[in-house]
């Protein structure tokens, strides 16, 4: 059995089912799948909050308007959580909490079997996951986990599918941008995404605006990193322009839960 047949097996176990629906390359191979092998009993649920761009959630809008599946915006609100405005290292567990209450509470009032998360097998080893606490839970099933698919995997299954996000840039709440305990507000928040917004319309593609203060701190992938130093004004002009003072351009590049090698410092 492939993993992708594991992965049809470990969906059929339930009657209907709804997905929390980011439009990223895990969620959509997901709703994909249980598309295929549950046809109209699926329904895709995007969160709209402050941590995320309009973007992303007019994205994923599109996105299963053309997998032909039921799709609805719910608002879950992040920065109305104490706990999470505080910026624990413990923070994507209140957000998770908080999503994924509402998106049961739903699935539970419309009778729907189960609730799908995206998380894939890379997750059980990389970073740090608070988040997957909160997933457990309030059993919340996490399919492509469960069949052992990890991003590569996903992303050449989406190309062999011809999803059109097999080769998309990840993604993350833009809470992930600050430091443990520096207080996330919604203007912050704000400052970030327009940040990140500019850089792209720049030509940039996998980028973080990592928020010190009034620095920027913008992590570029390494192919993108020499253009940036040959650009630099430009990036400072858009950072700028976005509310940072100072701009500055990391040498290490992109990695994801960069903000994590300091949690020693918090802890």
């Amino acid at each position: 059995m492939t993993k992708l047949d594991r992965l049809r097996e470990i969906i059929g176990r339930y009657s209907s089912a709804v997905i929390a629906f980011s439009g990223g390359v895990d969620s959509t191979l997901l709703a994909r799948i249980a598309g295929e092998v549950l046809a109209d009993r699926v329904l895709l649920v995007t969160a709209h909050s402050s941590t995320y761009p309009e973007r992303e959630r007019d994205e994923a809008r599109a996105l299963a308007e053309k997998l032909g599946l039921k799709h609805e915006v719910i608002v879950s609100e992040e920065t109305d959580i104490p706990e999470f405005n505080d910026n624990p290292p413990d923070r994507c567990y209140f957000c998770k909490r908080e999503l994924f209450s509402r998106i049961t509470s739903l699935a539970a009032r419309r009778e729907f079997d189960a609730v799908f998360d995206g998380s894939n097998h890379d997750d059980v080893a990389c970073d740090y996951r608070p988040g997957t606490k909160a997933l457990e839970e309030l059993n919340v099933i996490s399919p492509l986990k469960e069949a052992g698919l990890g991003k590569d995997e996903i992303r050449e299954i989406s190309r062999n599918l011809g999803l059109p996000t097999a080769d998309k840039p990840a993604y993350a709440c833009l809470a992930s941008r600050f430091p443990y305990g520096e207080k996330i507000t919604i203007d912050k928040l704000n400052r970030v995404g327009r940040a990140e917004e500019a850089l792209r319309a720049l030509g940039f593609t996998q980028l973080r605006v990592r928020s010190h203060g009034n620095c920027a701190r913008v992590e570029f992938i390494a192919s993108e990193i020499e253009r940036a130093w040959q650009e630099r004004e430009k990036i400072v002009a858009a950072c700028a322009n976005a509310g940072f003072t100072f701009v500055a351009i990391d040498a290490k590049g992109y990695r994801m839960g960069a903000m994590n090698e300091a949690l020693d410092d918090v802890s």
